[in-house]
């Protein structure tokens, strides 16, 4: 039987490509054994207002030149929660279907009390993935072990997935060695993340990588013909 499997970092709320990737396989690795790197996607994410896009960003603990992985990052202010939702109440209240969506995320967010951002990612990830009716199989690299070598490390976490064919995000060809996928029959696809059709969003100019909830709010339950893998 054939199985696709991706591996990826988990990201805070993350844009519709990252679902559209966990759309397109059997199971979803979340990658989180990999240094935790700042200013980057893992603990923020953009949304639209009035003002532009906008960061909403989860402080976290950072210790200097310490290797520290995504996993044990740990969140710095345990009210980040409720400062996001009245951020994000007060710029999709005149969403379409904000209000339809409105019960679920104000639990998940005013009842998000993780301790590890990798834990508040999960959360918000496999809530999301419920929305879209996303079914895929969500694990973690921990769940495996380990190898060394940044290809040879993907390659043999495929191999214990039992996967046929990898699907990588479109900016690893840049350092992945797709040599290695052909030695063990597994087969290498890129994710294509380019001409995503618009949908009727809030504060214009169309910005396409912004948060999820966005289309979600904007669009309700059409929200995924506005995505490439359903």
């Amino acid at each position: 039987m054939s199985k696709k499997v991706a591996i990826v970092q988990s990201n805070y709320i993350p844009w519709k490509g990252y679902f559209d990737l966990i759309n397109l396989v059997d199971e979803f690795i979340l990658f989180d054994e990999m240094q935790y790197t700042k200013r980057d996607w893992r603990n923020r994410n953009i949304i639209k207002t009035a003002n532009g896009p906008m960061w909403l960003t989860i402080p976290v603990e950072v210790k200097g030149k310490y290797f520290q992985k995504i996993n044990q990052t740990v969140v710095s202010d345990i009210s980040w929660n409720r400062t996001h939702w009245k951020t994000i109440v007060h710029n999709y209240s005149k969403a379409r279907h904000f209000h339809t969506c409105r019960e679920v995320f104000e639990n998940l967010y005013l009842g998000s009390s993780e301790k590890f951002l990798s834990q508040v990612n999960h959360k918000f990830i496999v809530a999301i993935c419920e929305i879209l009716g996303i079914n895929t199989k969500l694990s973690w690299s921990m769940d495996y072990n380990l190898v060394t070598g940044k290809t040879e490390r993907i390659v043999d976490l495929c191999k214990q997935a039992g996967a046929t064919e990898y699907v990588s995000g479109p900016t690893a060809k840049g350092y992945i060695d797709e040599k290695l996928f052909r030695e063990e029959g597994i087969a290498l696809s890129y994710m294509d993340y380019l001409d995503y059709p618009e949908y009727r969003q809030l504060f214009p100019p169309f910005e396409h990588r912004v948060s999820i909830i966005d289309v979600i709010f904007n669009e309700g339950p059409a929200a995924t013909k506005f995505m490439k893998s359903f």
